[in-house]
């Protein structure tokens, strides 16, 4: 039974974590630092925001088993038919919500929710200690070589992904592309959600998985 509570929470996480991303790009302020390069590549060479991050996420894979070296689990390799199922629902979310919205005011408070959206999401899918969403293990994997906590490599990578992709916007169409207040208030947001979420519940999540 245990496990079956792990496992749904894990799947729940990870919707919670795909809704928060793509509602922090619906809100026209900047998206979430997390989808921001994958969201640059999109733009740049008019390919599927879906497909664009899947091939992020099986980089970050990549990136784990550098970092990682020996001590990579085999079984982390389902990070990347997980990376399928969740670049899909990516698209779905994206082709769900439409927010024909201008009022500064509305779109804030949406941005709000998707930064704490994304990190309960985030938090859930990590702490299930099951599969990560392979963005987070890669940050996850940040955060063990610095000795460091999930949400503190969570700004590290944030601060990382909003580099590149003003890099990358500049060079190949002379723009930055997706960066904006919401970028910067997911980039010191999503962390401190993470955090607080795990603070206030995380125990309490644990007790009932565990």
């Amino acid at each position: 039974m245990k496990e079956f509570y792990r496992g749904g929470m894990y799947c729940i996480g990870l919707l919670i974590l795909a809704l928060g991303i793509i509602l922090n790009t619906k809100t026209g302020l900047g998206v979430s630092p997390i989808i921001s390069i994958p969201y640059c590549i999109s733009n740049i060479f008019k390919i599927n925001l879906g497909n664009a991050t899947l091939c992020i996420y099986i980089l970050c894979v990549i990136g784990q088993m550098v970092l990682r070296g020996k001590k990579f689990r085999t079984f982390d390799l389902l990070q990347i038919p997980m990376s399928i199922i969740f670049s899909r629902v990516i698209n779905i979310f994206n082709d769900m919500i439409t927010i024909n919205c201008n009022v500064l005011m509305v779109k804030l408070l949406l941005l709000i929710a998707a930064i704490i959206l994304t990190g309960i999401g985030a938090a859930i899918s990590v702490e299930m200690n099951l599969l990560p969403n392979a963005a987070d293990g890669f940050t996850q994997v940040i955060g063990e070589r610095m000795s460091k906590g999930f949400g503190f490599a969570k700004n590290i990578v944030d601060i990382s992904c909003v580099l590149i992709t003003v890099a990358m916007g500049l060079l190949f169409s002379g723009k930055v592309i997706g960066i904006g207040l919401g970028t910067l208030a997911a980039m010191l947001g999503v962390g401190r959600s993470i955090a607080a979420f795990n603070l206030l519940f995380k125990q309490k999540m644990l007790a009932l998985t565990s």
